[in-house]
């Protein structure tokens, strides 16, 4: 009777003993799991710059790793800061002028029904339609809280990656269990990862938002900058994208007798916004590499219920970096 050799018995039960602790571990830290993305990412933007600060300018690790720490802060902090301004303000004006924003959108809905034949006021309608968007509201508005803590700990542990850069990348690479290669296509493979979601993203939404503003300040919009906003963080969304902006914002103007303004933002958000953003994702595929549109929709769509509003980042980031796994897998084991 053939036995089975004693080194695969002690290896076996030495992996599965890893297993439950790492288990045990993930489960009671899973909290700090979009800090340590968050961080990961922010070190992969700032590494280069850090090198060079330390080996161009002979500053000290220390000093150069809280400079660039305070610098990204304020880079996030700032834009999230005017945006919420904003939203403020526009909330403000909205419940000041809701009855007339209610009756102008309640008479365009009753010349839609009679026009066409059909019935969209119903109480179900209104009902289920006020539940969807309280749900909505209430569960962006407590990821974006829960976002605030996980960025602060992103930075508690970015201190860390920063002030002990390299040993943390021999110490990660050398014990990555893959043949030498793949560790090699692993390194790779993340930096591109990186830099295709987190500079990638955000730029396809300030080219838009920029495209938008224009037709948005010549038909005269109340707010420009606001609805810039509203585009910007739209315009990251592939596939539906930037209608996310222009469609509402011309029925807010329809609703408001003003139809020319309407069709004027929807011809033009439609045609030119919409071949702005084919050309500005061609030229990312070949300057930084672009993720492939169904990641960053879904990716986006995870991240806002886990992280927030930061989730446009590090959603993309997270399902990114499930297809390296997946690949890696099929790389080491095929």
């Amino acid at each position: 009777m053939n036995q089975i050799p004693g080194i695969y018995i002690r290896q076996s039960l030495l992996v599965l003993l890893i297993a439950a602790l790492f288990g045990i571990l993930f489960w009671n830290l899973r909290f700090f799991l979009p800090a340590l993305l968050g961080a990961y990412t922010l070190y992969m933007l700032l590494r280069g710059v850090l090198q060079y600060l330390t080996s161009r300018w002979k500053w000290r690790v220390k000093p150069a790793s809280a400079l660039l720490i305070l610098l990204s802060l304020v880079a996030i902090l700032l834009p999230l800061n005017w945006l919420f301004g904003m939203l403020r303000e526009r909330l403000v004006g909205l419940f000041q002028n809701s009855d007339h924003l209610l009756q102008n959108a309640q008479q365009l809905i009753h010349k839609l029904e009679i026009q066409y034949g059909v019935t969209l006021m119903t109480p179900e309608n209104v009902q289920n339609l006020s539940e969807w968007g309280a749900g909505q509201v209430q569960g962006i508005v407590g990821a974006t809280v829960s976002g605030l803590g996980i960025l602060i700990t992103a930075y508690i542990i970015l201190w860390f990656m920063l002030t002990e850069n390299e040993n943390m990348e021999h110490s990660f690479f050398t014990w990555l269990p893959l043949k030498d290669e793949n560790v090699e296509y692993v390194r790779k493979r993340l930096n591109d990862m990186v830099y295709s979601n987190a500079l990638g993203i955000p730029l396809m939404g300030i080219v838009q938002g920029f495209a938008a503003l224009l037709v948005y300040w010549l038909a005269g919009v109340e707010d420009p900058w606001f609805w810039f906003a509203v585009t910007f963080f739209s315009g990251m969304l592939p596939i539906i994208g930037v209608a996310l902006a222009y469609v509402p914002l011309s029925l807010m103007l329809l609703a408001d007798g003003q139809e020319w303004k309407a069709i004027l933002i929807f011809v033009y958000g439609f045609t030119v916004v919409g071949s702005v953003d084919n050309i500005a994702r061609m030229w990312l595929l070949k300057k930084i590499g672009h993720a492939h549109p169904l990641v960053t929709l879904f990716g986006v769509i995870v991240g806002l219920k886990l992280f927030g509003f930061i989730g446009f980042i590090f959603g993309p980031i997270l399902i990114s970096l499930f297809i390296l796994l997946l690949k890696i897998y099929h790389k080491e084991f095929n």
